[in-house]
């Protein structure tokens, strides 16, 4: 098993978030959509990717073992209508 926890805030966050709405998320294979009930409350957002290689800045060529990753992103928002509505202003692809 392998594990790693990275926090990411301000510029770094934000570019992380770009690159993975605009980019990585639309390149998963058969997407269609986030599912909006992966709210937990209190106004995080939780959701799984299966493999790391929806990352362009991942080779396919130096990955051994194709990985998937869980992303959990938290909001300021204190519960799930706050955090939906957060995210679908800054386009995630969320399930109609």
């Amino acid at each position: 098993p392998l594990g790693c926890k990275v926090t990411l805030r301000g510029n770094k966050m934000y570019e992380f978030m770009e690159r993975l709405i605009n980019i990585a998320i639309p390149r998963e294979r058969d997407f269609r959509g986030l599912s909006p009930k992966s709210f937990d409350g209190q106004g995080n957002y939780n959701f799984g990717i299966k493999e790391q290689i929806i990352f362009p800045e991942i080779k396919f060529d130096n990955v051994d073992t194709i990985r998937g990753m869980d992303i959990c992103i938290n909001t300021s928002a204190t519960n799930k209508e706050g955090a939906k509505a957060l995210l679908e202003v800054l386009e995630f692809p969320f399930k109609k």
